[in-house]
């Protein structure tokens, strides 16, 4: 059992930290931006995050309502 622990151990340390090279050892380093809103190409061809969509349709109800 030690010895599947130390070979999963030895296969995987060396695999999170290639993958995560930029944010460990960069001093500016951060996880990317995955969110709709801030990709600029989503934002040329009107994509938007779909909750930001809900807020606006459900401000737009009340609205209506009144």
């Amino acid at each position: 059992m030690f010895k599947t622990f130390f070979l999963i151990l030895i296969i995987l340390l060396p695999a999170i930290l290639l993958m995560g090279y930029r944010v460990f050892f960069s001093k500016k380093g951060k996880f990317p931006s995955i969110h709709v809103d801030s990709n600029p190409e989503m934002r040329k061809r009107g994509i938007r995050c779909v909750r930001s969509q809900d807020l606006e349709a459900q401000k737009k109800e009340k609205f209506i309502k009144k």
